[in-house]
């Protein structure tokens, strides 16, 4: 059964030689256990620059997946030490990414949790920085 939840969700973007670019968002999703795992998700904003795309976190044993939907495609999956290669599928084109986590943490209970990820990402096989996301997700 899904169960309305708030989270609040810390991006922290690192790219060489530019300032880390942090994003903070509040916003209401929904949570739901299924198949052995918990998927977490809400629908993106004008605020995030992703308006007409839904983010889910599916949560499963050993590994995060982080998938979105809508107007933008894309599935990453983080599993500690172990590159995963995803393609991000835009209305302009498409790429190839390969995340590869450094650190994958969370703890789900039926009334919320928390979600830690950090990870390295490449484009087209080009380092292109580290990300590191904290959510905080609380029953409504």
């Amino acid at each position: 059964m899904k169960q309305a939840v708030v989270l609040s969700i810390r991006g922290r973007q690192s790219y060489p030689g530019q300032e880390p670019e942090i994003i903070e968002l509040v916003t209401e999703g929904w949570m739901e256990f299924r198949n052995g795992g918990w998927d977490i998700s809400y629908e993106e904003s004008e605020l995030t620059g992703l308006q007409g795309v839904t983010t889910t976190f599916r949560v499963e044993p050993e590994k995060v997946i982080l998938e979105r939907t809508g107007n933008l495609r894309s599935r990453m999956v983080f599993e500690k030490d172990v590159p995963h290669d995803s393609l991000y599928q835009m209305a302009f084109g498409t790429l190839m990414l390969t995340v590869k986590a450094t650190s994958v943490f969370f703890d789900i209970v039926p009334d919320g949790g928390v979600i830690d990820l950090t990870y390295a990402i490449s484009i087209e096989n080009t380092e292109a920085g580290e990300i590191d996301y904290h959510l905080d997700i609380r029953a409504k």
